[in-house]
């Protein structure tokens, strides 16, 4: 080989490249070659995948960059000149070549950012050592000046570059993609190295595989710059030759550059980085004079354990050491310590702290340090399950802290061990399938109607399908993918587009903590204001580097808001306090009443609490832990065995110490550890190694360690089951049950974590119904919805809401006598300042008497006009005693006033009588006597201020007619766990709030249709053909009845495609006028489908459950010839909309 690729653009130059990594190393081993370089736009995004790949496939990895160089300095920042940089392309030779080109990539994103990320000449010079050069495509500076015919400067400019990189490690690049300009710009490039002797090399700027593929990547350009294909003006590569070209290819278009070539290989030989991976830099931590860090670890350890366990049980004190042990020889004493620092700033400086998350809370070593607030051997929690000393990987105690206050934690972290040793982390947006038919659809100019039927046919189960899986599974799909060329070339240009990262975000949670600064280890980036890395959490854990996860946990929040409200009146109340066996807080979850309990409010969630008549903390972390997918099938056998003693069943007698606490199920993955453990003989090491091998399905080792498990093995010391004591039959039977469980089996330590945090938000419920109630709206104030359904809840419990007002209200929701008072928080364009400011004046001089003794005492400062507007609309000086709308009538003329008679005093133009005179003139601006508005009217107005009712919802009038119809709650569309399906018809109520009107690419008119009822609120679609029969009812704040489609997508709230509108005066009798007439049938219902895997048998179930009642039911699978049978209400509507689904010839009456 005489040809390395080292100028290629991968799927991380973000809809650019499109070389997906994997594809590189399967193309460049096909070509024979055996180096390649990776060199994206500005970033180092895929670098550890690539060299990973590159090693797999065994490859030479070159590690890489094409830079953005200012044109002047990075401090330069003038539109036209400083937002087109050049390009530079920058090789790493060696590991100080990696650390400075991530210095120069951090750099540019932090200081030189101005439209793209930027370095300039001087940062070159500081920071070359370790780096090749090569002078880039037409952007590169020297292409740009022989394009503007400047030779000179071009040479002057190559001259500098070689001496700022050295006579080796700067090189002239060739390329030829047939671009006119290129033949010019070569050779004056060929000049400048025949004049200087600087050397050449050739490249091709790959930006995908292969010349089949340029379509592809155009498409991809059209997504990023949201244009379409046909579009004359968009940007767009010239030809199609941008691709991995084999040497002989290469060899044609440069057949008199043989040292070009070779000169390929010479930088190849002479880039050798290599990466470490996991072996860890971790940061020390600074222990106080006279310890050393193991000294003062333990020190922290038995302080705690003193005050945890008074009576120093023995086994508990075993259990400490062994940890201790543990964690001092696998090297993580320093990481204990600084969690556990950050853990005490917060709790010392009053930022609330979960009592744990995750397999941390299984450490009696971290509860002792309050590092995590749960007991592990309360809970029988495994320290192996979080930290194995068979298995050699970074513990990971992930934190929750109080939303509001988890940025001063990060910032304690900062401050401690310097900004420029910490940063949060990046995560990518991948195109899913669904979403790469969108954007695709969109580039290939698609209407939106066409996009929308292809998308939808994409299963939304399992989760991340791909489209080939889905073209299997979809036959819908696949007879349209057939049939039909457009859609065939927008599902094949998505499938090559599919899975490719489309944007980069910040890591909700993840935050990296390291020894040297962090660009030494990784290259950084910005997302807006916020530092990242730009590697993954995965990779930032593969290079050794301490991550945590610091999460914001909202209900810690609220949590402590109540307690503060509790304390004025009971000052002693402390949730450190509470009981954790309190009979009536179990008695509410049990009676379903759990609106607003952490964890435990969605409806599926609460009739398990029903069902299950949860009476413990342990209670509810099962509840907790076995509400998924997977685990849920269990939950009937669970709660049977619950409320019977006496369904309850062991397999061996050896299983009920272990499964006792649950029932004689298998819940928890500590219990699938403890099995192994006490049955098999094996090692709480070996047992958790196994768990985790069968919870990744590993099925090698599954099979082999059956025998393992059943018969035992005396090199691994393992004696088996059989040896203690469990018949061979059972100990068959229930390593198949771990197998099939294993999977779904969730972890103890952090469901209990959970639970507790749940069941205190229950306590607090149950016992401070006002101060929770208070705490938990005051938690969603950006969010009308939920506080609506809050205030709701609270009517349910006999607490009153009162309306916001002047005199009242503070920002927050407030408890006052046995009621609630609306925060002012909650209402727009309000600042948090200005309220606070109003409250303390009232707290010193009194309530407010008037409108205009308001305005004086507030002075001009946060006060503005569209705030005391939106007081007015909302109800908050309704105490003065006036009509809303008079208040508004005046309100404009008397802020003038008075601020003109402030002005002039200011200005020193009145004497004490004038300035007398002047403030009793503005006082005595009449208030005119005016109707009040329409009780319609004044919900709008609250409904504008507030995004919520106050005094009443237009729904009131009409909600008597719609009881027992089928018109659905929007609230229930909208719930996370509703069963309803994509493409479902159905029919809601509700007012229109809103109308957009908009034209789509075929000249037609479509309408975003907002429409709320008294649950939520919902967008909705109207294209031509509805806006053409039922335009004159869709009005704003007009109450209809909608019958239309779900539109489910993964990527955004459920939307309903209108059918149909009515205003809902028409629906009476709880019949809508242009409804088909209802009719019941009589007789026993038969529906054919062609197999139960068939898509359609989840619809068919949905619409049979939307109609309850007596008649038999009979589902029929042709493949299997198999039945099912259930019950439903033979409603004519039901059978319209099956024989829709299904045919008319596969439903059928007997």
């Amino acid at each position: 080989m005489s040809f390395v690729h080292l100028h290629v653009h991968t799927e991380y130059s973000l809809l650019d490249g499109a070389c997906r990594i994997s594809g590189i190393m399967d193309r460049v081993k096909e070509l024979g070659q055996t180096a390649v370089a990776i060199t994206d736009h500005g970033v180092m995004y895929g670098c550890i995948d690539f060299y990973k790949a590159a090693k797999a496939a065994g490859v030479k990895p070159i590690i890489g960059c094409e830079v953005y160089v200012a044109r002047r300095r990075i401090e330069d920042r003038v539109h036209g000149i400083d937002n087109d940089p050049y390009h530079l392309v920058l090789l790493c030779k060696d590991r100080k070549g990696y650390e400075n080109l991530c210095l120069l990539v951090s750099e540019a994103f932090m200081h030189g950012f101005y439209g793209k990320p930027r370095v300039d000449m001087e940062m070159l010079r500081k920071y070359h050592e370790g780096l090749i050069a090569t002078s880039a495509c037409l952007a590169g500076s020297i292409p740009q000046h022989l394009m503007e015919e400047d030779y000179e400067a071009a040479k002057s400019n190559a001259l500098e570059l070689a001496q700022i990189f050295g006579a080796e490690d700067f090189y002239l690049e060739l390329q030829d993609h047939g671009i006119p300009e290129q033949l010019a710009v070569n050779q004056g490039i060929c000049r400048i190295a025949r004049e200087t002797g600087i050397p050449l090399v050739v490249s091709n700027d790959a930006h995908y595989l292969r010349r089949e593929d340029a379509t592809m990547q155009d498409v991809l350009l059209c997504i990023q710059t949201g244009k379409t294909v046909d579009d004359p003006n968009r940007m767009k590569f010239q030809g199609e030759e941008f691709y991995l070209k084999s040497e002989e290819e290469m060899r044609t278009l440069f057949p008199g550059q043989a040292d070009a070539f070779e000169n390929t290989v010479k930088i190849a030989d002479r880039c050798n980085l290599e990466f470490v991976f996991n072996e860890y830099h971790l940061p020390s931590f600074p222990v106080p004079d006279g310890y050393t860090n193991e000294a003062y670890f333990r020190k922290l350890c038995y302080d705690g354990f003193r005050e945890r366990y008074p009576h120093e049980p023995a086994d508990y004190k075993e259990r400490l050491e062994y940890e201790i042990g543990v964690i001092s020889r696998m090297g993580y004493v320093n990481y204990y310590l600084i969690v556990w620092d950050f853990i005490r700033y917060a709790k010392e400086t009053g930022i609330p702290v979960g009592p744990g998350r995750g397999s941390g809370a299984a450490s009696i070593v971290a509860y002792c340090m309050h590092i995590t607030e749960v007991d592990p051997m309360k809970y029988a929690l495994i320290f192996e399950r979080f930290l194995n000393p068979e298995r050699v990987s970074m513990p990971d105690f992930d934190t929750d802290f109080c939303q509001e206050r988890r940025g001063e934690v990060i910032d304690y972290v900062m401050k401690k061990y310097g900004a420029d040793h910490v940063a949060q982390i990046a995560t990518f947006g991948t195109m899913a399938a669904r979403g790469a038919i969108r954007d695709v659809g969109r580039a290939l100019n698609f209407t939106y109607a066409e996009t929308d039927v292809v998308a939808k046919l994409v299963p939304t189960m399992p989760q991340h399908i791909t489209l080939k899986d889905a073209l299997n599974v979809s036959p819908k799909l696949k007879e349209m993918y057939d049939a039909d060329e457009r859609v065939r070339q927008l599902i094949d240009t998505a499938m090559s587009l599919e899975g490719m990262p489309r944007n980069t975000s910040t890591h909700a949670a993840g935050v990296v903590i390291t020894a040297d600064p962090v660009c030494t280890y990784v290259p950084l980036s910005r997302n807006d204001d916020t530092i990242v890395t730009q590697y993954t959490m995965t990779t930032i854990e593969e290079l050794g580097l301490l991550k945590m996860d610091f999460l914001g946990l909202r209900n810690l929040t609220v949590i402590r808001d109540a307690e503060k409200q509790i304390q004025k009146f009971n000052p002693t109340f402390s949730m450190d306090k509470i009981p954790d066996n309190d009979p009536e807080t179990f008695r509410m979850l049990t009676e379903g009443k759990t609106q607003g309990v952490f964890q435990l409010e969605s409806a599926g969630m609460t009739s398990v609490c029903v069902g299950m008549k949860a009476d413990s903390i342990e209670d509810i972390t099962a509840i907790v832990a076995l509400y998924r997918p997977g685990p849920m099938d269990s939950i009937p056998k669970f709660i049977e065995n619950k409320l019977n003693h006496r369904k309850i069943t062991y397999k061996c007698p050896q299983l009920e110490p272990i499964l006792k606490v649950t029932y004689g199920c298998i819940v928890y993955q500590e219990q699938v550890i403890e099995i192994f453990r006490s049955l098999g003989g094996y090692t709480m090491g070996q047992a958790d190694n196994i768990r985790r091998a069968i919870s990744k399905k590993k099925m090698k080792i599954i099979d082999a360690e059956r025998k393992v498990f059943v018969y035992g093995d005396q090199t691994q010391g393992i004696p088996g089951a059989i040896a203690n004591g469990v018949p061979e039959a059972v100990a068959q039977s229930l390593y198949d049950e771990i197998v099939a469980f294993a999977n779904y089996a969730f972890n103890k330590a952090h469901a209990v974590c959970y639970a507790v945090v749940a069941y205190q938000t229950a306590y607090l419920k149950c016992h401070y119904p006002h101060q929770y109630m208070a705490a938990l709206m005051t938690s969603v104030l950006d969010s009308a919805t939920k506080i609506s359904g809050y205030i709701a809840e609270c009517k349910d419990l006999g607490i009153a809401t009162l309306p916001p007002d002047i005199n009242h209200s503070e920002d927050n929701f407030t408890v006052e006598g046995q009621s609630i008072r609306f925060g002012l928080g909650a209402v727009k364009n309000v600042g948090r300042g200005l309220i606070r400011s109003m409250v303390q004046k009232r707290t010193e001089g009194g309530e407010f008497k008037s409108l205009e003794d308001f305005i004086q005492r507030m002075g001009e400062g946060e006060l503005n006009k569209r705030a005391v507007e939106n007081f007015i609309k909302c109800g908050a000086m309704d105490c003065f005693g006036y009509h809303r709308s008079e208040l508004l009538a005046v309100y404009d003329t008397m802020m003038d006033s008075i601020a003109s008679s402030r002005k002039k005093n200011l200005d020193g133009q009145m004497g004490l009588f004038a300035m007398l005179q002047e403030e009793d003139k503005a006082a005595a601006i009449p208030i005119p006597k005016l109707a009040e508005m329409k009780k319609a009217d004044l919900m709008l107005l609250e409904k504008e201020t507030t995004g919520i009712y106050l005094s009443g919802h237009p729904m009131d009038d009409y909600r008597h007619l719609l009881k027992g119809t089928h018109v659905v709650p929007i609230g229930t569309l909208l719930d996370e766990e509703n069963t309803y399906q994509d493409d479902q018809i159905v029919s809601v109520a509700g007012v229109i709030q809103s109308i957009k009107m908009k034209t789509t690419r075929n000249n037609s008119m479509m309408a975003y249709v907002t429409v709320e009822d008294d649950t939520a609120a919902m967008e909705m679609l109207a294209f031509s053909n509805v806006l053409n029969q039922y335009g004159n009812h869709l009005k704003e704040n007009q109450p209809v009845v909608i019958i239309g489609r779900l539109s489910m997508r993964e990527d955004k709230e459920p939307q309903i495609v209108i059918n149909r509108a009515r205003p809902m005066s028409d629906f009476t009798d709880r019949v809508i006028l242009d409804e088909p007439e209802v009719r019941k049938v009589t007789g026993i219902l038969y529906l054919r489908l062609p197999s139960e895997k068939d898509p359609s048998y989840r619809k068919v179930k949905a619409i049979i459950n939307m109609f309850p009642g007596s008649s038999k039911a009979v589902v029929y699978f042709a493949d299997t010839k198999q039945r099912r049978g259930t019950t439903c209400d033979l409603d004519s509507r039901m059978l319209r909309e099956l024989e829709s689904l299904l045919g008319k010839d596969n439903v059928v009456v007997k």
